[in-house]
């Protein structure tokens, strides 16, 4: 057998290895605060008022041969909900808005991911809030992906989308400009 015969034939058989490395699973970092679920609405249609969701958990899958295999999984604390004013986010606990002690939990699970070029993209998928599932699109920019320096390899993306609160049986009155809500999920993970 020649040497180039016994080359062909050991990345013939290291193939399979390869395409199973394709998909890579990362859990988002959240322990090390290195990402995000953030939000922003309209205050009265007056001024912007700014929160974030400080407890959350999840990961994801990037395929980059095979992008329809990608997915995306998220489940976050709604009583974590904090926009600097305990009066406020007591208000946004309670019935009128998220009704955490019915509704613990919000969970987004990707249905489809679909690149658009250039690191972009859209991940359509279900969330759940408040008792509600509806399916939503978030658009998604791919920050970059690589080793960091304590022998990891992580991945970033930036995912910005806008809810109606009616959708999800948010129907406070907060007055026309205030009827929609600006999501920004600032996403880091960690390879596993």
């Amino acid at each position: 057998m020649t040497l180039r015969a016994v080359c062909a034939a050991v990345l013939l058989a290291l193939t399979p290895f390869a395409s199973a490395k394709a998909a890579e699973t990362y859990v988002i970092d959240t322990q090390g605060q290195h990402a995000f679920v953030e939000f922003r609405i309209k205050h009265l249609g007056y001024s912007w008022l700014y929160g974030r969701f400080n407890d959350f958990a999840g990961e994801f899958v990037v395929d980059r041969e095979n992008p329809a295999n990608s997915r995306v999984e998220v489940e976050i604390d709604t009583a974590s909900v904090d926009t600097n004013h305990a009066e406020r986010d007591k208000h946004l606990r309670g019935k009128n808005f998220l009704d955490v002690d019915a509704y613990p939990k919000a969970r987004f699970v990707s249905t489809a991911v679909e690149p658009t070029g250039d690191g972009k993209g859209v991940i359509k998928g279900d969330l759940t809030l408040n008792g509600v599932t509806k399916p939503i699109e978030i658009a998604v920019d791919e920050i970059g992906h690589g080793p960091d320096p304590w022998g990891g390899y992580r991945a970033g993306f930036l995912g910005t989308t806008t809810l109606k609160l009616a959708d999800f049986a948010i129907d406070y009155d907060l007055g026309p400009a205030s009827r929609t809500v600006e999501l920004t999920l600032s996403i880091e993970g960690v390879r596993q």
